[in-house]
């Protein structure tokens, strides 16, 4: 079986709901996976937006949510997930707004993506220090993937 993620709010590549946005309630979206190898010992959540702050001339990737240290054996995250609905064990990194958590789409102008990205590690990330960014945290998993899947919807404010 292949590592791969979904959500019941949007399909792959299909418009992400207001609700989940920075027009709506600014809710996580449900997130479920499946398929994660047997021999994983945590799983990374990487939310980000390419397309930053024009997707016409994008200048970085906006980081909207970085989450690790899952335990392998969880199967998703419920609506609007925050530190409490998070499996014991999983660290929360710091996103661009520099706070922990979930921040949803709010592009400034056009349709963004926005990528979520699962990650199946042969390792748990224990020597990340307190709240680390993403950058830190993709450091950390360099040659400890086992697998990837990636799930994408779109934004655009006024959707």
């Amino acid at each position: 079986m292949t590592i791969s993620i979904s959500s019941s709010a949007f399909s792959d590549g299909a418009h992400i709901p207001k609700i989940h946005t920075c027009e709506g309630r600014d809710s996580a979206p449900p997130l479920q996976w499946q398929g994660v190898p047997a021999q994983a010992q945590s799983l990374v959540l990487i939310v980000d937006d390419p397309d930053a702050p024009d997707p016409a001339a994008p200048k970085m990737t906006w980081v909207h949510w970085v989450l690790y240290n899952l335990p392998p054996d969880c199967t998703g995250l419920p609506e609007n997930a925050g530190p409490g609905d998070l499996p014991a064990g999983t660290g929360e990194g710091l996103n661009d707004w520099q706070r922990t958590g979930y921040g949803g789409p709010c592009p400034p102008i056009g349709r963004h993506r926005y990528f979520h990205k699962l990650y199946a590690l042969d390792c748990r990330l224990d020597t990340l220090g307190d709240k680390p960014d993403k950058a830190q945290v993709v450091a950390a998993m360099q040659g400890h993937i086992l697998a990837e899947a990636q799930l994408m919807g779109t934004y655009q404010k006024g959707d």
